[in-house]
């Protein structure tokens, strides 16, 4: 694989080129996580988790909890809220807690530390962490800015250690659905494709934010922005073309208002949306092309599309159409079409989770590759790093 480089704060950005698309190996891995073969026999790793929010508890510790998990344990977990660390104590049986992260240090029979802390210490206590031998599972956003990434990443290589950033939306079964059908070429050549993470609600935590690096690109943008820039096979030269930051029903200063198109030379335009003030969106994904439609959300699909030869060729004609009587008519046919539908078995919260785990745990004892690797998440952050410059927002607190 070749690695071009982004410049920072440039409409203009480039991205890591993967020679084979990797959406195909993603497939692959989200089959049989409910029965992972071996799993009996594997040495179960420990891990250390910072932060027991909405992430760190709800999703990391959720999976780690389950029966999907046959590859680590709880050992440590920091957080600076003793409710929380007491809880900890309750739901991770056995695991030590901490009020701060730096005890970890010292610690020998620690494999992996999960990072779910605010978003603005994601890019120092990594630091602080790989500075210190540890492996690290981040969540995201990797950083604030693509220069940071970029040094968390060569860290991890000067150091030998593991640098992972929780993008598992990648293994969401409905993705790696809508990646086959294309690949399938089904729809025909894509035109559009349209990426909806919309909703109508408030927020006014945290999250809100500028200061904690928050907003809703840099929080829920990770996982559309990705697989847009999946749509686009991760092309080089694919360009920011428009964008647009506002705020609507926050209470914080940054964005909960976003727009952009993202394209590339010969590929499709990709409609990306994520607001929190559409009461109306009742889609995640919709695909053009130009045999067929595919719509769907998390949980299910539906496709309309036409096949070759099956209907008649319409040889354009240049002057004006009309009946048997000699009235002017408008072109109307009835195509012959085919219909599918369906529901999906999983979200990115169950199967994504434990896939990625799943790849984590090889990755970390046989130094396996991941397909969801710190360079592509870095090129994410540097597409939010340029709307974010294209669109600056007042900082208010």
């Amino acid at each position: 694989m070749r690695v071009h480089y982004l410049q920072c704060f440039q409409p203009f950005f480039a991205i890591l080129f993967v020679k084979n698309k990797f959406y195909n190996v993603l497939a692959r891995q989200c089959s049989g996580h409910k029965h992972l073969k071996g799993a009996d026999s594997v040495k179960k790793r420990n891990v250390a988790i910072i932060g027991q929010g909405r992430s760190g508890k709800n999703i990391h510790g959720a999976y780690f909890r389950s029966e999907n998990n046959a590859y680590y344990r709880v050992k440590y977990v920091v957080d600076l809220d003793a409710f929380r660390r007491s809880v900890a104590e309750d739901i991770y049986p056995g695991c030590k807690t901490f009020s701060d992260y730096t005890e970890l240090y010292g610690l020998e029979d620690i494999d992996l530390v999960v990072n779910c802390t605010y978003s603005n210490l994601h890019y120092t206590i990594t630091k602080d962490l790989l500075m210190h031998g540890k492996n690290v599972l981040v969540e995201k956003p990797f950083a604030r800015t693509r220069y940071e990434c970029d040094e968390l990443i060569q860290l991890a290589a000067d150091k030998g250690l593991t640098l992972a950033v929780f993008q598992q939306s990648f293994f969401a079964p409905f993705y790696l659905f809508t990646q086959e059908k294309i690949k399938e070429g089904i729809l025909g050549d894509i035109l559009q494709i349209n990426i909806r993470y919309n909703g109508f609600s408030r927020r006014w935590d945290w999250q809100t934010l500028q200061k904690r690096c928050g907003g809703g690109i840099y929080n829920t943008g990770p996982h559309p922005i990705g697989f847009a820039l999946g749509y686009l096979d991760f092309d080089p030269n694919t360009e920011v073309k428009y964008s647009r930051l506002g705020t609507a029903l926050t209470s914080g200063d940054s964005d909960d208002f976003a727009k952009f198109l993202l394209t590339a030379p010969g590929k499709p335009v990709i409609d990306v949306e994520v607001t929190s003030c559409d009461a109306y969106s009742d889609e995640n994904i919709r695909i053009i092309g130009k045999k067929g439609t595919l719509q769907c959300t998390a949980n299910s699909y539906r496709y309309i599309y036409i096949k070759d030869g099956e209907n008649p060729e319409r040889p354009v004609v240049e002057n004006f159409l009309h009946d048997e009587q000699g009235n002017p008519i408008y072109c109307s046919e009835k195509l012959i079409q085919h219909e599918e539908h369906g529901r999906f078995d999983g979200t990115a919260f169950d199967v994504g989770t434990a896939s990625f785990y799943k790849q984590l745990y090889w990755k970390l004892t046989e130094g396996r590759s991941m397909d969801v690797t710190p360079e592509m998440a870095r090129d994410i952050i540097g597409v939010i790093e340029t709307i974010h410059a294209q669109n600056p927002l007042p900082v208010k607190y």
